[in-house]
């Protein structure tokens, strides 16, 4: 057994149920121009019990699985870092080729599964969208020499799988999805399509970032299409996103994804449940909580960004975690694809940026709360980034930024809490002008407006505060 969360092979020996993440997930929360987390008093507090009950143990099946754990049966990672050996990769030139089919939705028998064959059906159609992503990472760890007064920290290349479902490709990308927490943290990040599964001396691609929603757990990445043979582009299929509001609770479901790091495998089951509000916990104890579909079919290590299909052959989810206890079987979890839909819309248009240096980084100069769904709903407040205060002289107070104000968008991309925010901000300097989107109250109601920031530096903030 491998019980997901602890990272090492040694985790079986407890059948205790594990609920954490194994790799970073932005966690800073504090520091000049973020987030210092604060309550929303009276009415939030009274909320957290019922938080409290709805924070079930879950270990996160994500594909992040520790080379030492899965590296002998990782074939994916022997072919890592190849040279594309097609003519066309050499010569720099994307390949003229139609665009990339997209799968076809199944529409016998209503769409309902009648047997086997059904099953054969979809998965022959659709795993052509199919990808085994390979994320190499360095994580902090703690010596070996630890005499608890003296703890010298080492950092440890590691090796992780996951899956990615291609939704789509641009002029000069092919557009995959998959969780965020698959690909957080890379420092090298490739991709093995499902059609080169087998092939010899097929090999995997390099990948980039282009954003994430660590709220949500998604994230798109690309791969240019310069960088994909020519026969593995021909060969490649967009997947079809379903309608995952009209799911119905004992309908059939398919799952797809790179299993323990083996390459795709498939399972099949049905929707167990509906808006199941799980919450999954960090390395550093915060926590995400989301509406989750829940399913019977099972999710394994590796199988975190993968596709839950329905028996049209529509992805309705991306599978991202299950419950781990040595007396439960066959409760998984993927989010629905209606609720990320436009977030990976947005993220789909991102333009690819190089992260900054830390010191080149830019601020907005703000002190803020994140309004999560729940503190909406009972607030009647959007959903967003609440600015409890914006320093004076600085970036925002500079655009007319104001307490009250609530952060919706950052240069066209939304964000839903500030999370988000800092993983955008990552990508900008110091000087640089951005398109900030906030909802503005006024007269019993917020106002929608966009206004043009010019980021501080870090010394500009330190030197106002």
């Amino acid at each position: 057994m491998y019980e997901y969360g602890s990272g090492s092979s040694d985790a079986s020996k407890s059948s205790s149920s594990e609920y954490r993440y194994s790799g970073p997930f932005y966690q800073d929360h504090k520091g000049y121009g973020q987030q210092r987390a604060g309550e929303i008093p009276d009415r939030r507090k009274n909320s957290f019990p019922r938080l409290m009950v709805k924070v079930i143990c879950v270990a996160l099946v994500f594909g992040i699985v520790a080379s030492a754990a899965f590296q002998a049966a990782n074939y994916v990672g022997g072919r890592m870092r190849g040279e594309d050996k097609t003519e066309s990769a050499a010569s720099g030139e994307i390949p003229v080729l139609p665009e990339i089919e997209t799968t076809t939705p199944q529409t016998e028998n209503g769409g309902q599964a009648a047997g086997r064959g059904d099953v054969t059906a979809i998965v022959q159609e659709c795993m052509p969208s199919l990808v085994a992503i390979t994320n190499v990472s360095v994580r902090e760890v703690e010596s070996f020499w630890n005499f608890g007064w003296y703890n010298m920290p080492q950092q440890r290349e590691q090796t992780s799988t996951g899956t990615g479902i291609v939704i789509g490709q641009n002029d000069s990308e092919l557009l995959i999805v998959t969780n965020n927490h698959v690909i957080a943290g890379s420092t090298n990040l490739t991709v093995l399509f499902s059609v080169d599964e087998g092939k010899e001396g097929a090999d995997a691609v390099e990948a980039q970032i282009k954003g994430t929603d660590a709220s949500k757990d998604v994230g798109v990445i690309a791969v240019s299409l310069k960088d994909i043979p020519a026969e593995t582009l021909s060969e490649i299929k967009v997947a079809v996103i379903g309608d995952s509001s009209q799911l119905k609770v004992g309908e059939q479901v398919v799952a797809i994804g790179n299993a323990l790091g083996y390459g795709q495998s498939v399972t099949t089951g049905i929707i167990s449940a509906l808006n199941r509000d799980v919450t999954l916990q960090n390395d550093d104890g915060t926590l995400i909580n989301n509406s989750l579909i829940q399913t019977d079919a099972a999710i394994n290590p590796g199988n975190s960004g993968g596709a839950l299909l329905n028996m049209k052959g529509e992805v309705i989810g991306i599978n991202e975690a299950k419950y781990s206890s040595g007396y439960v079987e066959g409760v998984g979890y993927a989010i629905p694809i209606s609720d990320v839909e436009g977030i990976i819309g947005d993220l789909k248009t991102i333009t690819i940026r190089p992260e900054v240096d830390a010191d080149k980084m830019g601020y907005l100069g703000i002190n803020c709360q994140d309004v999560t769904e729940e503190i909406s709903e009972q607030y009647d407040m959007p959903v967003g980034i609440y600015l409890k205060s914006v320093v004076s002289g600085c970036a925002a107070a500079n655009a007319g930024l104001k307490k009250g104000d609530i952060i919706t968008r950052f240069d066209g991309v939304g964000v839903s809490n500030y999370d988000s925010l800092r993983d955008r901000l990552q990508y900008y300097e110091a000087g640089e002008s951005v398109e900030v989107t906030v909802m503005t109250p006024g007269a019993g109601e917020y106002t929608e407006k966009t206004i043009t920031v010019t980021l501080s530096s870090k010394e500009e903030v330190e030197a106002a505060s």
